[in-house]
């Protein structure tokens, strides 16, 4: 069985080289470019990780991950956060947003890889 892992980023680029990298792993992947086009996804299909920028315009990705949260079928479904910002207050605002892990941009294959494993269910 393979997991659906859901992207979202509003750089086009981001996407299509994370989604190369997870679908030659046996993936499926699906994008969204924004945080509302990933909750409109989100209204029918339930993935097994979602993978967020923190910093999009419009909603940003802790905002997105309350929001997605408040659907029950989500509830305990991992998201973990994707972002160029190191600080330990963000941090700690997505875990209490209900975040499970955090990737460092630029994400390294490998290390993207490592905390799909260890977090999609």
């Amino acid at each position: 069985m393979s997991h659906t892992i859901l992207l979202v980023d509003d750089s086009a680029t981001v996407l299509m080289s994370m989604s190369v990298i997870l679908k030659q792993a046996g993936y499926n992947v699906l994008t969204a470019p924004s945080a509302d086009a990933a909750l409109n996804t989100l209204k029918t299909t339930k993935p097994n990780l979602v993978i967020t920028d923190l910093n999009m315009p419009g909603m940003n990705g802790i905002e997105f991950i309350k929001a997605a949260k408040t659907n029950a079928a989500l509830r305990f479904t991992p998201f973990v956060i994707l972002t160029t910002e190191t600080g330990v207050g963000k941090k700690d605002d997505a875990r209490a947003a209900g975040a499970a892990g955090w990737l460092v941009k630029p994400v390294v294959p490998d290390q993207l890889l490592q905390v799909v494993k260890q977090v999609a269910k």
